[in-house]
């Protein structure tokens, strides 16, 4: 027990922190329990999979990569690692003055919010081409903050404005059309629910990157406290919800049924499943009618 009680933090000691604006080490210590939350949500999740109804098996095999994904990235974190130092430009006490920037936060958002993003359109049942266009704009969301992060000017706020610009189309798509598509499939009560916490979520990390890697008005701890609530909100709270939800889910409603032709109903025969029976074989063509040839016997004389 003495043991147990000693231990301290030592990822900041082997692993030196960069710049001005640095990760403390009760930010550390926080980023641990970020990380703990993540890998027993993975391995709640995992263990889970197995006893997963046929059509819920999609949600199980996305958040696994999410939760799988978060749990690297905040081990990194956590450890003091994977992180550049910049020069800030906005709000700095002395010039040059300099923040660590972790581009282990970025890779983790360019996977979990693709994630979410996939299972609403899933469950709303609209089209993959919506999909694609959704995930799009949650990747050029992340990759336009990552940039705006990195540089050292105040020409970061245009990316920025980009990048707001896709998590806004986002928005819009996954709370008007998905809506109306889920009330089709008959899951509107739930997916508004889902819908609209992601989205609460989702409003909240432009405040939360506009006060830190952006405009440098709080510190690296204060905003990867900030970053690892809404990222445990937003993947093992989301997670764990679509289980909940997922049990009186009519999948063969849910048009998630993958085949060659396409996204389509559970129920029914796909072709490509269902071969078939070869045709029996007809009788063959009736033989050409013989002409015989009279003999010199039956030709008439002259």
């Amino acid at each position: 027990m003495a043991i147990l009680l000693q231990r301290t933090n030592d990822a900041l000691n082997i692993n030196r922190p960069g710049g001005d604006e640095a990760l403390s080490v009760n930010g550390s210590d926080w980023l641990w329990a970020v990380t703990a939350i993540y890998i027993v949500s993975f391995i709640a999740f995992y263990a889970l999979n197995f006893v997963a109804r046929s059509g819920e098996k999609i949600f199980h095999y996305l958040f696994i990569i999410a939760l799988l994904v978060g749990s690297i990235t905040y081990y990194a974190i956590a450890a003091d690692l994977g992180y550049v130092v910049i020069r800030v430009v906005n709000y700095k006490p002395v010039d040059p003055w300099t923040r660590q920037i972790f581009w282990a936060e970025y890779v983790n958002w360019v996977v979990s919010w693709p994630v979410v993003t996939i299972a609403l359109g899933l469950l709303s049942g609209i089209s993959w081409a919506t999909i694609l266009y959704n995930v799009a704009l949650a990747w050029t969301w992340a990759i336009s903050y990552l940039v705006s992060a990195f540089v050292m000017s105040n020409y970061k706020w245009g990316f920025y404005a980009f990048g707001t610009t896709a998590w806004a189309l986002l928005a819009f798509s996954t709370l008007v059309s998905g809506t109306i598509s889920a009330r089709r499939v008959e899951v509107a009560r739930d997916y508004i629910i889902l819908a609209g916490w992601i989205n609460l979520i989702w409003l909240l990390y432009p405040i939360a990157w506009g006060l830190s890697d952006g405009g440098n008005r709080i510190g690296v701890t204060p905003a990867y406290i900030f970053f690892g609530i809404l990222d445990v909100l937003l993947i093992p709270v989301v997670a764990f919800a679509f289980l909940f939800f997922a049990r009186r889910w009519d999948y063969g409603k849910l048009n998630i049924a993958f085949t060659r032709y396409g996204r389509v109903p559970t129920s029914g025969q796909f072709p490509e499943k269902t071969a078939a029976p070869a045709p029996a074989p007809g009788p063959g063509p009736a033989p050409a009618p013989r002409h015989r040839v009279p003999s010199s016997a039956n030709r008439p004389r002259r």
